[in-house]
């Protein structure tokens, strides 16, 4: 009788995974088509098609190349990078509630674009893509400096509550700028409840690096987040560097966090709920918890961008909507199941 060879490195446990993973790339292939022939003009596939292989200038395929496929793309980053980043951030902390968006590191990086906005004008993408991150750095510090300083320190906890409120002191500094300067906020007002309208590929081509660098840091770390999910003792005494993963995780999260909102604004919940989901099928791997939540957080946020847009046509909805309608309900329900002191 013959028998099959597997590949070398491959184990036969990681068949269902490999073929779950090649599975989501195809989903993700479906909705990214479909998100493409979306729109306010009714172009047939084919000609979608014929604008990738025989681009000819026309008015059609401008549509295609130039706003829809951009759209589309920018979720597919940004919801692969916000998920990414929330995985790290439960794994490191052992927080179910951690994610960029409810520990302040999105709300961070929005008041550091608007503040920047108000100051100085209107800002090249790339100038407001450093000022993100650097707005993301100081909230992050500041949220585990906050949390240290509860009974029993940096908690799941005391890092919800620290986040929670400087959340809420960061976004009321934010309105009172938009209230000060009409000007700030005709600029940027729609961009503030997380929005992919209105991005071009050379917005994409200046954050797309940040981004990268995060996901390739992230992916690398998948051993050392499985040991650190297990608690710092039990990975200190395996020999592992905690303090350098922690460092270069946080720096992975802030090129992840920051980048998305110098894209897309402050998109929540999608790094909370999406490693939340994948774990029903990997449990405890962040080896493959990392690339499961990459492709899922990609259609998660192509799916919400989709329903933003047909739901109320010939008018759109932010996509920041559409993911907080799903999203805040999954945090009551985990902040009354899972947070413990």
């Amino acid at each position: 009788m013959a028998t099959t060879t597997l590949p070398k490195g491959i184990k036969k446990t990681q068949i269902p995974h490999l073929l779950g993973i090649i599975l989501g790339l195809f989903i993700l292939l479906i909705c990214l088509v479909y998100s493409v022939t979306l729109g306010a003009a009714q172009i047939p596939l084919e000609e979608i098609l014929a604008s990738f292989v025989t681009f000819d200038g026309s008015y059609n395929h401008l549509v295609i190349q130039t706003v829809r496929l951009p759209r589309s793309l920018i979720a597919v980053i940004v919801g692969a990078a916000l998920a990414v980043a929330g995985a790290l951030m439960q794994g490191l902390t052992r927080n179910p509630l951690a994610d960029p968006g409810i520990l302040g590191i999105e709300s961070g990086a929005a008041l550091a674009v608007v503040a920047t906005i108000f100051v100085f004008g209107s800002s090249s993408v790339s100038v407001l893509t450093i000022v993100a991150l650097l707005g993301a750095t100081a909230t992050a510090i500041l949220v585990y400096g906050l949390g240290c300083l509860g009974r029993g320190g940096a908690t799941p906890l005391n890092l919800t509550v620290a986040g929670a409120a400087l959340t809420a002191m960061v976004s009321s500094l934010t309105t009172a700028i938009l209230i000060v300067s009409q000007r700030t906020l005709d600029e940027i007002r729609f961009w503030l409840a997380g929005s992919l309208s209105g991005r071009d590929i050379n917005i994409l081509l200046q954050v797309l690096p940040f981004i990268v660098m995060g996901l390739v840091v992230a992916f690398t770390l998948g051993k050392q987040i499985t040991t650190m999910s297990l608690g710092e003792d039990v990975a200190q005494s395996l020999g592992q560097q905690t303090a350098w993963v922690k460092i270069i995780t946080a720096i992975s999260v802030v090129l992840l966090a920051g980048g998305s909102v110098a894209l897309a604004g402050p998109i929540g919940f999608v790094g909370l709920v999406v490693p939340h989901m994948v774990r029903f099928f990997v449990k405890t791997d962040y080896r493959l918890i990392l690339p499961y939540s990459a492709i899922l957080g990609a259609i998660l946020l192509l799916i919400a961008d989709i329903v933003a847009r047909v739901s109320f046509k010939p008018h759109e909805l932010p996509v920041g909507v559409m993911t907080a309608i799903v999203g805040a309900p999954f945090f009551v329900y985990l902040a009354k199941s899972k947070v413990k002191k």
